[in-house]
């Protein structure tokens, strides 16, 4: 099966990164077809008074079937992928072009875990969400983001290309482990929610389906592509100012406070001039002024919650990983 698997591994990263995206793009198009032809309209548990976020994609009666389908298919879905994980750190293998047979296991996996998840849903509906709290999936994806900023700082800094010394140095233990805890988030994550046909559902599972792509390719170039691992940074403002907008919260704060990583870390990573981050700055100045004359001046500053907040956590972590971090580890790409 591995030799076979090898051989499969002819096919390079960025034509599994190709095939992967019009998968993702065409499963989620699945869903939204399977939510308005095939699942049956549940009946959803009512929020409880005096609650302030609720998460109402669950069923109102569950069963043991609906619980054990969703924690036994996350189980499963979590420990292929670790072990997959341990076993190529285990190896050792040099970063390529191709694909080794964990990134094709990896695939096929996940490709398989997705299609059940919908399978589950339609069948009995309920996710994870029944049993745990909304924000252990928010923080674990929020978590990743600022994990990001932490590791990328040795090659593109913090704040407009500058780097923090000891945050470089925090990101020696965080490149080592990464792995883990991306596909714990990410993995969690998806089997929370039950694959249902609203937007900010269907921008999710898009989402989530591009981060278990890239999950999928470690061990590749095309795993450290700077324009690709960018470009699923700041895709996540589509999804939160979607989810923002659909929930009656504030889309502008969401919106701004995630293109405000993007101008001021993310965008020095990429290969672009200075004059083209210059457009950029006054693209996004001028779009935050034209909204902000629109909705009102008085909250203005509530867009550095979203980015300060994200900022913060990666100065703070990387201090608290310093103080466990053996002190003879060092910056260095990884």
């Amino acid at each position: 099966m591995k030799s076979y698997i090898n051989k499969i591994g002819l096919i390079d990263a960025n034509s599994a990164l190709k095939i992967g995206i019009v998968f993702s793009l065409f499963f989620t198009a699945l869903i939204y077809f399977a939510d308005i032809y095939w699942f049956s309209k549940p009946d959803l548990l009512p929020k409880p008074e005096g609650v302030a976020f609720w998460y109402k994609w669950q069923l109102n009666d569950p069963s043991w079937i609906t619980r054990t389908s969703a924690w036994l298919f996350y189980l499963g879905h979590q420990g292929i992928i670790w072990w997959l994980i341990y076993k190529a750190q285990e190896e050792k293998p040099s970063y390529s072009n191709g694909l080794h047979w964990f990134n094709i296991s990896a695939l096929l996996a996940n490709a398989g875990f997705i299609t059940l998840h919908l399978l589950q849903t339609g069948f009995w509906y309920d996710g994870l969400a029944q049993d745990v709290l909304e924000v252990s999936a928010q923080w674990s994806v929020i978590v990743l983001l600022f994990m990001v900023l932490i590791m990328e700082n040795q090659r593109r800094g913090m704040f407009f290309g500058k780097r923090i010394g000891f945050v470089s140095n925090a990101a020696v233990s965080i490149r080592k482990y990464h792995g883990y805890y991306f596909a714990w988030a990410t993995i969690y994550t998806f089997w929370y929610h039950p694959m249902v046909g609203t937007q900010g559902h269907l921008m999710g599972f898009l989402y989530m389906f591009l981060l278990l792509l890239q999950g999928s390719l470690f061990f590749t170039r095309m795993h450290l592509n700077p324009k690709w691992t960018i470009f699923l940074e700041a895709t996540v403002v589509i999804h939160a100012m979607i989810v923002a907008w659909m929930v009656g919260h504030n889309w502008p704060m969401f919106l701004f406070g995630f293109l405000g990583v993007f101008v001021v870390t993310q965008m020095y990573g990429l290969p672009i001039s200075q004059k083209m981050r210059w457009l950029i700055w006054v693209i996004f100045t001028g779009t935050f002024i034209a909204v902000y004359n629109y909705k009102g001046w008085d909250n203005w500053y509530e867009i550095i919650f979203v980015s300060g907040t994200l900022w913060a956590c990666a100065i703070v972590m990387s201090a608290l990983i310093l103080l466990f971090q053996p002190k003879n580890n060092s910056a260095k790409e990884g």
